[in-house]
């Protein structure tokens, strides 16, 4: 069950300067860092984790959902090799498949999952690891209030027959959520403070819930979207938040060290509407430098030295 210290880290590796995976899993470790989501299967870090106890999200990644939505013996095999391969010895807690999937290729997601979460069945281990897929808030249309929060008229084609798996599956949904994009689009009319978890009262007032930050109205908005399509029992983990520390509008160190550590402090309280921690996971464990300039090379809280670009404690 998830509790206070459910929080992991994500480890992208755009990077030509990242430490090598052994390395990495080490820093999680010294850092008490107990989970972890990667973007694909990669072998050095499945080996890397064995033994540790580091829980993780495996990502399925875009370009392989097509092949695995057409064919039972495709998954079966993906999940052969990148799964199996390593369980038990490697706690794998969700398979995400696919992340922010847009365009026509939303409609593989539905079918992945299910090929997927069938080997699972097969294998035994569908309680064990958890089939979902990684969401943007970009799917919920409304999201003011949080209570009359809805998928957009696109997203729901989609989302409604996911929401409605998960909740037959006993799977929670895996969302990322970035106050950060709505605060710099919109600085009129949120404060950095509600954005930054340093609000010190109530800023929105939901009938009788009351909000004190912007990720809190985020969240609840998207449990909102899945009540309203079947999904009141689906929970939500937090699959990647973060704030960037240079290269654009309130990406400072002190801003991202404010958010990440606010952050940590609070997922587990859960939300208004529901008080459940949640797990979650921080973008990212490293600055990656073969990321487009700007904002995107400066989510790491690490640099590519294994020295941290500020102060942060998971303890």
């Amino acid at each position: 069950m998830a509790n206070a210290q459910s929080i992991g880290v994500c480890y992208g590796s755009n990077g030509n300067n990242l430490p090598p995976k052994a390395d990495v899993v080490k820093l999680y470790q010294s850092n008490g860092i107990t989970a972890m989501r990667i973007y694909g299967p990669d072998s050095a870090a499945l080996t890397a984790l064995k033994g540790t106890n580091i829980k993780l999200i495996m990502d399925v990644p875009n370009s392989d959902l097509a092949s695995l939505a057409s064919s039972s013996s495709a998954a079966a095999s993906w999940v052969n090799k990148n799964v199996q391969a390593y369980y038990p010895s490697v706690s794998f807690r969700y398979i995400a498949v696919g992340n922010e999937v847009s365009g026509g290729d939303t409609s593989k997601i539905l079918p992945a999952m299910k090929n997927i979460y069938s080997v699972l069945l097969s294998a035994g281990l569908q309680n064990a690891i958890k089939v979902s897929t990684a969401v943007s808030t970009a799917v919920v249309g409304i999201s003011y209030p949080p209570s009359k929060g809805a998928f957009s008229s696109s997203a729901s084609s989609y989302m409604t027959s996911i929401v409605q798996y998960l909740a037959q599956i006993g799977a929670p949904l895996l969302a990322n959520v970035y106050p950060y994009f709505s605060y710099v689009g919109n600085p009129g009319s949120i404060s950095l403070d509600y954005a930054l978890f340093t609000s010190p009262g109530t800023v929105v007032t939901d009938g009788s819930y009351k909000y004190q930050n912007l990720f809190d109205a985020i969240v609840d908005a998207l449990y909102s979207a899945m009540e309203k399509v079947g999904g009141s029992n689906v929970g939500i983990v937090i699959s990647e938040s973060g704030w960037p520390s240079g290269g654009g509008n309130a990406a400072t160190m002190s801003n991202a060290q404010k958010y990440n550590q606010n952050l940590i402090n609070h997922v587990g309280k859960g939300t208004p509407k529901k008080s459940t921690p949640l797990e979650t996971y921080i973008f990212a464990m490293f600055n990656e430098n073969q990321k487009p300039a700007g904002i995107e090379q400066n989510w790491g809280l690490f640099y590519p030295s294994k020295q941290p670009v500020y102060s942060i404690s998971f303890k």
